[in-house]
């Protein structure tokens, strides 16, 4: 099964703050198996651009370390499964996880309640 998985990055590492990255990081995948990777530079983020941005890359997954509820629920919009709350790692490295099924999501890692209401969306 073909599929295309966007990592945002900042300092070579997943970006904690989704709406804040330098570039993504895609991924083809075939069968499971890496058969492509780039560096894309997205548009200057505005609230809500990224995921229809995403989408017509041809992603059908994202990992990030902390989004807001807004732009999950455009992701949704967008058919893009989410997997929030990964680890600041490299992003080969989580794509790698996600295959073999060991990739740890957990907490958010952007906090809405606080006075960056926009930084993660």
């Amino acid at each position: 099964m073909n599929k295309k998985i966007a990592i945002p990055i900042e300092d070579g590492m997943l970006c904690a703050h989704f709406g804040h990255c330098e570039y993504f990081y895609v991924a083809d995948l075939v069968n499971n198996e890496i058969v492509k990777e780039e560096m894309i530079t997205p548009p200057e983020h505005r609230p809500g651009l990224y995921p229809a941005w995403v989408a017509g890359k041809g992603v059908s997954i994202v990992i990030a370390g902390g989004m807001g509820e807004k732009a999950k629920e455009l992701f949704r919009k967008e058919n893009i499964e989410l997997y929030v709350g990964a680890e600041r790692k490299e992003p080969k490295e989580l794509v790698l996880q996600f295959i073999n099924g060991s990739l740890i999501t957990g907490a958010n890692t952007c906090n809405h309640d606080d006075h960056h209401e926009h930084s993660c969306s």
